[in-house]
């Protein structure tokens, strides 16, 4: 007995040492008893390891990519699993917040020339390169410098890399000329003199400029793209496109690739020598993201194995209704509007009376609520809340478009003033007014939306709606005007900015000097309709050579007014939002464009 006693206690002790997680410096004591048979043979003293610490742990995001990122060079990075991790382990110039404001990064100063065409920005002497392997850790490389703005920005316009974002860079002085050259017929010298011809340049190790070749407002949000965060020009250089691997890669941003199993996870983890954590006020040191579709990643949510995750529009009404998860639904705009134009050129669109009581006769709030269902607003304006500059929500712009609930006039006044512009052009309870073509791209959603509106056409107005429909190619060519077939009276078109200005929206989007003008109407754009005396034409290119961000503000407002309201250019149907749930512990911001920053959250 006395022997099998031993061997047990021998057992037990060895199955104690065996389970510990983790050392830890402080050890509880404790009696340990051993029954033989039922009866005490020994009892003695022995160490038993605590549970550990949770503070001791990492703090720990669990999120979904969604999918593979198409790729994290951030010239390359065009997808939202791109730009999310981009966002995370580099650091541009400047960044742009969920409400579309510019503001520092790298730079902690900017300032432009009396003519608007030098930009210089001071840069952090702080802010180093990294590198991250398992074996040795992380280990600094230097500061960042101008330098490696200059590479970066020249490195984009160079139509060798592919950058997806290049056109945003026209505006720098060469950046076309060296995009559009055909490199191969020149030689190197050429090839190279184009390159430097790029206007950026290296004044000291932490002063940059840019020559542009006109003036452009919003240029402290196009450095912010991810096309022209400084880069790492040796790391680059010695690995090719293998750079961004896990052990190539050299960073700068607040967190670490720490590690990328393609098509299934990639982990950022925290990065120690980046200088901005205490003004970030995040405090995630890990980050792992999945690389699940979206129901499946609802799902994972629902197990408990994500943090945050985006609800599919499908999805969004049943759980909206759920006592339960409704109330960690969050819904947040995005950088996408939806509206119907108008063609100008096809009587009787080319009054503008008949082109408000179209707008004005559209009950947007039953659209969001019983068709679209996925979380949109009603929408007054073209550009989005996030955009810079915009005009939604503001009663002041298209009062009809808006319901009652957000400052607007809501429906039974805005059809009852509808009936009233189509009377006075002529067309009383709809009498004489010819069949209305209404087109569509070839898509449930599109399909819905339009068969609502005609509906409520046919009602309020009584006129007569035919509802085609073409696939997305044919569809864009007809209206760019590329297409065979006839045009129609009105066309539904969704569009989402690359940048959140309003340049690149009104005037890249209707301007027609220098935008697309597949309303047709030059006539209404270069009409004197704003309150000063100018036109939408006018308007929106004085606001994109302005650097003074108020009067930029009040141009675009004008600027709206005038599309959606004056000349009712168009119909504005609704803003599309994004939907999330969270967890309760988690505090999180959103970012819609270039991908969330992580350095501002939190998890309890």
């Amino acid at each position: 007995m006395w022997s099998l006693a031993a061997c047990l206690l021998l057992l037990l002790l060895l199955a104690a040492g065996c389970s510990r997680q983790r050392p830890t410096p402080t050890a509880v004591p404790a009696v340990q008893t051993v029954l033989v048979r039922e009866t005490v043979i020994v009892e003695r003293v022995v160490q038993v390891t605590p549970t550990p610490d949770p503070s001791l742990q990492p703090v720990t995001l669990r999120l979904n990519l969604g999918g593979e990122p198409s790729s994290i060079d951030p010239a390359l990075a065009a997808d939202p699993a791109s730009l999310d991790v981009v966002a995370n382990l580099f650091m541009g110039l400047t960044r742009v917040d969920g409400q579309g404001q510019v503001q520092p990064a790298l730079a902690s100063a900017w300032d432009v020339s009396a003519d608007g065409l030098r930009w210089t920005f001071t840069l952090r002497a702080d802010v180093p390169w990294v590198s991250y392997r398992p074996a040795s850790g992380v280990t600094a490389l230097g500061p960042v410098t101008a330098g490696d703005v200059v590479y970066a920005v020249r490195r984009a316009c160079d139509p060798r890399t592919g950058a997806s974002q290049a056109a945003l860079n026209q505006v720098i002085a060469g950046c076309q000329a060296l995009r559009t050259a055909d490199l191969a017929s020149l030689s190197a010298p050429e090839v190279q003199a184009l390159v430097e011809g790029v206007g950026v340049l290296a004044l000291d190790d932490t002063t940059v400029e840019f020559t542009l070749a006109a003036p452009a407002g919003d240029f402290p949000a196009i450095v912010a793209l991810p096309i022209n965060h400084p880069l790492p020009s040796a790391a680059v250089q010695e690995h090719g496109p293998a750079w961004t691997e896990p052990g190539h890669i050299v960073s700068n941003g607040p967190y670490l690739l720490a590690g990328w199993f393609h098509g299934d996870s990639l982990t950022l983890a925290r990065n120690p020598l980046w200088p901005g954590w205490v003004e970030a006020g995040g405090n995630v040191e890990r980050i792992e993201l999945a690389m699940l579709p979206a129901e499946q990643a609802l799902a994972a949510w629902r197990a408990g194995e994500l943090d945050s995750v985006a609800v599919p529009p499908e999805q969004r009404q049943a759980i909206a209704t759920d006592p339960t998860l409704g109330a960690q639904l969050v819904f947040v705009p995005t950088s996408c509007s939806e509206y119907y134009g108008f063609t100008h050129s096809l009587p009787p669109l080319d009054d503008v009376l008949v082109r408000r009581a179209l707008s004005a006769a559209i009950d947007r709030q039953q659209v969001v609520e019983q068709v679209t269902a996925g979380g949109e607003l009603p929408a007054n304006a073209f550009a989005p809340a996030m955009v810079w500059g915009s005009a939604a929500g503001d009663p002041a712009v298209a009062p009809w478009a808006l319901p009652e609930a957000q400052g607007g006039w809501g429906y039974a006044q805005a059809l009852a003033q509808a009936q009233a512009w189509l009377a006075e052009a002529g067309y009383p309870g709809g009498q004489g007014f010819p069949t209305l073509t209404l087109l569509h791209n070839a898509a449930a959603g599109p399909a819905q939306s339009a068969q609502a509106v005609a509906a409520m056409w046919r009602a309020g107005l009584g006129i007569e709606v035919t509802v085609t429909s073409l696939p997305w190619p044919e569809y864009q060519s007809l209206l760019n005007g590329d297409g065979a077939g006839e045009l129609p009276h009105v066309w539904r078109m969704g569009y989402c900015g690359e940048l959140a200005d309003q340049d690149n929206w009104l005037r890249q989007e209707f301007n027609t000097d220098s935008g697309v003008d597949r309303l047709r109407w030059a006539e209404s754009a270069n009409a004197p309709l704003a309150a000063d005396g100018r036109s939408f034409n006018q308007l929106t290119a004085a606001a994109g050579q302005s650097s003074d961000p108020a009067e930029r503000q009040a141009l675009y407002q004008a600027a709206e007014g005038i599309l959606n309201d004056k000349a009712a250019a168009i119909a504005p149907l609704f803003f599309y939002r994004d939907a999330w749930l969270t967890r309760p512990g988690v505090q999180r911001t959103y970012d819609a464009l270039n991908g969330n920053q992580f350095v501002t959250w939190s998890k309890d």
